[in-house]
């Protein structure tokens, strides 16, 4: 059973609370990741030269389609909506599976960074299953959050957003203060900035990924007041935001660390402590943002899936996905199966990689590799999306459209496709430091995490069927 031509979602009783400003703070809480910061500043000097690189030729044309996708159709469920469009239910329901369960495979690890966080402020000799108790009791409360009234939950990324510019502003401006008084910890110059051909690469996919996310708030189109006039604008001032604060925050890092002591988990506790010293009013105000940062991680989380169980709902009341992710609450009409949902498979995972990862890096990067790629493949589906609709709904209003024509359409989504495949490329090999054990571990997850999706969709379709 295939239905391209999709239409607008049952409204099913959603509440349009989100206005422009909830949106930009929404997208800026999504796409801007503390979390990542170390990650990507680890690539080292050459890491700039990556953002840039990056923002000029994937970041610029992916919000570009994002705009047009989100204003010509606002639909409840976001990408999931716009690729059943295109290519039919079972596309979209394979969307949606994959949209959602790279969060529940993500989550771990931000909730496993949160716990190795507050360990480096507060208890250094924290034990790895407290921070597996810990990473547990926040997804509970993620769970939480995402079954509450929307003009309620709504409010815990919007101050995310604001507490996560205010820690890139404090690394971006004191790493220029420290660089006056102390000098830098690691050479900026054009020689130094220029990439090279390595091990560095298998962070070079972090950069792709820390710009992803400006579909996510068209998962809950039906609960905005205007997402034809929104979601571009959003996007346009969202973008620059969060172009400027990652290249600013990364040079603050370089500045303040030297490449070799740049730790995955505590490098922006290490960062912060460098800039503005471990004693008294320095010491007090490092701790202050370090439970900001603690806390922007719970707010990324709680935005993202927020996107994500939109979407695996509306899939299930379409049919599309098993209707154990159906239900919604009976008076917020928020996803609170597909929440609950969530919070099982993150604890489990949770769980299994507590036995399986010798300390919170190894378990940190392990989650991460993983559930990055299942993330990526969507937006494989998401850009051909855009396409086909280009061409085969041409008499759709599109209150915003990506500039260039046809050759234009086509030229951006090529390039935004290639750079996807990429990081994933660079996600599972990486140059001069080839593991195979660990690529076919991450490329064995990936399958059967495919192979599950693909049997839920199929016995979906045939109950959908009768």
């Amino acid at each position: 059973m295939s239905d391209t031509t999709g239409g607008l979602p049952q409204q099913r009783g959603y509440k349009k609370v989100l206005r422009g400003l909830d949106l930009t703070l929404f997208t800026v809480c999504a796409i801007l990741v503390i979390d990542q910061l170390a990650a990507s500043a680890a690539i080292g000097p050459q890491s700039i030269f990556w953002w840039i690189f990056t923002m000029v030729f994937f970041f610029i044309p992916y919000g570009l389609i994002t705009a047009e996708l989100g204003s010509a159709y606002p639909d409840q469920g976001g990408i999931y909506a716009w690729v059943r469009r295109a290519f039919g239910a079972r596309w979209g329901g394979r969307t949606a599976w994959l949209w959602w369960i790279n969060v529940a495979l993500w989550q771990p690890s931000v909730f496993i960074l949160f716990a190795g966080i507050f360990a480096a402020l507060f208890m250094p000799d924290l034990g790895l299953w407290t921070q597996i108790a810990i990473a547990v009791a926040l997804t509970w409360l993620t769970v939480w959050i995402n079954v509450v009234r929307l003009d309620i939950g709504k409010w815990v990324p919007n101050l995310g957003a604001i507490f996560k510019v205010a820690i890139m502003l404090v690394i971006g401006i004191g790493g220029f203060v420290y660089a006056a008084n102390h000098g830098v910890a690691n050479e900026l110059t054009l020689s130094s900035m220029t990439p090279s051909w390595g091990a560095s690469l298998a962070f070079l996919p972090v950069i792709v990924y820390n710009f992803m996310g400006f579909e996510l708030m068209s998962g809950a189109s039906a609960e905005m007041k205007n997402p034809a006039r929104d979601v571009p604008v959003t996007i346009a001032v969202s973008g620059i935001l969060i172009a400027a604060f990652y290249l600013f925050a990364t040079i603050g890092i370089l500045i303040a660390l030297p490449l070799d002591e740049i730790d995955l988990v505590s490098g922006i506790v290490d960062t912060l402590r460098v800039l503005l010293g471990e004693g008294g009013a320095g010491g007090a105000f490092v701790v202050a943002l370090g439970l900001m940062a603690l806390y922007s991680f719970l707010a990324n989380m709680v935005t993202w899936t927020m996107g994500a169980n939109r979407s695996a709902a509306e899939a299930a009341l379409d049919g599309n996905l098993p209707p154990m992710f159906s239900r919604l609450h009976a008076v917020h009409k928020t996803p609170a199966s597909a929440a609950i949902v969530t919070g099982v498979v993150t604890t489990v995972v949770i769980v299994i990689y507590g036995f399986l990862a010798a300390d919170a890096e190894d378990l940190f990067w392990t989650l991460f590799a993983f559930s990055s790629i299942v993330f990526l493949l969507p937006y494989l589906a998401m850009f051909a999306a855009f396409l086909k609709l280009r061409n085969s709904d041409p008499s759709t209003p599109r209150p915003y459209r990506v500039p260039g024509g046809k050759g234009g359409a086509v030229v951006l989504a090529v390039i935004c496709m290639l750079f996807i495949l990429q990081a994933v490329v660079f996600f599972i090999y990486t140059p001069g430091e080839f593991d195979m054990i660990y690529a076919a571990s991450v490329v064995a997850g990936v399958v059967v995490t495919l192979i599950i999706g693909e049997g839920l969709v199929r016995w979906a379709e045939r109950k959908r069927a009768g």
